[in-house]
């Protein structure tokens, strides 16, 4: 069993950004389960890059919607989003130039990321997007 599991607790109540949540959490998945069966360096790199360009994605459009929305903790998430950016490729850019080995250090901080970022910061957005009215066209 994988230590990414996505359960409701973790839905914001936006489908487009739970779809893509999902989606976050099955790579990471992806990624555990390539770990622990043993699969080489450059399955777990390719698995990593994935990780990133579809992080990237979702951060940009999670930012988009902060923007449109005029979400007032807009700057203090884009920021994490940026960390969280940074320390993933930080972490493939290690292990591809062998200054590090994947350990269970990169599965808790994912596991982490994925709890602390959803669970706390993107269940905010999900709140203020729910109660924003609908402007007018």
């Amino acid at each position: 069993m994988s230590l990414f599991q996505w359960n409701d607790n973790f839905s914001v109540g936006n489908s487009e950004i739970d779809a893509q949540h999902k989606k976050l959490f099955q790579l990471a998945a992806r990624f555990h389960s390539a770990m622990t069966k043993g699969q080489g360096k450059q399955s777990l790199q390719q698995i990593l890059t994935d990780l990133i360009e579809y992080t990237k994605y979702h951060f940009a459009s999670e930012e988009t919607a902060m923007q449109r929305s005029s979400y007032p903790e807009y700057p203090e998430h884009k920021a994490e989003h940026d960390a969280l950016t940074r320390k993933v490729v930080q972490f493939r850019d290690d292990v591809a130039a062998d200054r590090a080995v994947i350990t269970i250090d990169v599965l808790k901080f994912l596991n982490d990321w994925l709890i602390h970022h959803i669970g706390q910061m993107d269940k905010k957005i999900g709140d203020y997007l729910r109660h924003q009215r609908p402007s007018a066209a």
